[in-house]
């Protein structure tokens, strides 16, 4: 018998220089067979080099986008990147509310990795407020987790894991904490859920081809989830995807700066 394929929606930024956002989630999506569907939140001019204008569409339209999909299409699992102001995320709580999409992965996307502000000072309250409690899972890094606790960042696994319990404590389902920001040798993840907690361990690789990491890494759960049936087989296995898309970065000459992975390492 056939396996079905699974329908994903990425509600995220378009990155123009293909590596994050819009375009990395739908990569991802595509190389671990899942049909992928897209709101976009957000145009960003950006590279390898930096991110050097955003426009963001009026909460609106993104409402609009967001309906179109749902009326018409079986959404299996949805994924939440770049939100850009308090405006959108509302827009995009509501619609979860109207829609009510079986399985949520917030990625909680607030810095680019050239260090350009991704969301408004002011929305994170909001993302905190009206996203987290919807969130079947959130995964956010270190300086992500801290900015929606207000506290500093974790800088071991023990504290990791204590403000992953935190942000459940907000609503979220499950929480993902990502320990790339620890420096350590290797770069361990702690996944929080209600029946407790899994250490997922994986190499540091040592490449310089990093950007989009977490929207590859949030997408490809989103696209596990509901092929595997539950969330933690399937963020085990995003990892291990994500590990070897960077080990195989390096085959890619993409711009003169922080490049991408390689989603599709499995074909090319």
């Amino acid at each position: 018998m056939t396996s079905p394929i699974f329908n994903v929606l990425t509600i995220a930024g378009s990155d123009s220089g293909g590596g994050a956002g819009i375009q990395a989630d739908l990569k991802a999506f595509s190389a671990l067979g899942a049909y992928g569907a897209s709101v976009i939140t957000a145009l960003t001019a950006q590279n390898t080099r930096g991110v050097t204008a955003i426009h963001a569409p009026d909460a609106g339209f993104v409402t609009a986008q967001l309906d179109a999909v749902f009326d018409d299409i079986r959404i299996d699992a949805v994924k939440i990147g770049m939100l850009a102001n308090a405006d959108i995320v509302h827009a995009v709580a509501d619609a979860l509310r109207r829609h009510k999409p079986a399985r949520v992965v917030l990625d909680t996307v607030m810095i680019s990795k050239s260090n350009h502000a991704l969301l408004a000072p002011e929305a994170v309250a909001a993302l905190r407020e009206a996203l987290l409690p919807l969130a079947g899972v959130v995964t956010p890094n270190l300086p992500e987790a801290a900015a929606l606790l207000g506290v500093a960042p974790a800088t071991d696994e023990a504290a990791m894991v204590e403000q992953g319990e935190a942000l459940r404590a907000l609503g979220a389902q499950a929480v993902l904490m990502k320990g790339g920001h620890l420096g350590s040798a290797d770069s361990p993840d702690w996944l929080i859920e209600a029946g407790g907690t899994l250490r997922l361990a994986g190499p540091r690789v040592p490449v310089t081809n990093t950007h989009g990491t977490g929207c590859t890494l949030s997408s490809a759960i989103a696209a596990l989830w509901p092929q595997r049936g539950a969330l933690a087989p399937a963020v085990g296995e995003a990892k291990q995807y994500l590990t070897a898309a960077l080990e195989a970065s390096e085959r890619l000459d993409v711009g003169h700066g922080v490049g991408p992975v390689h989603h599709f390492w499995r074909w090319w």
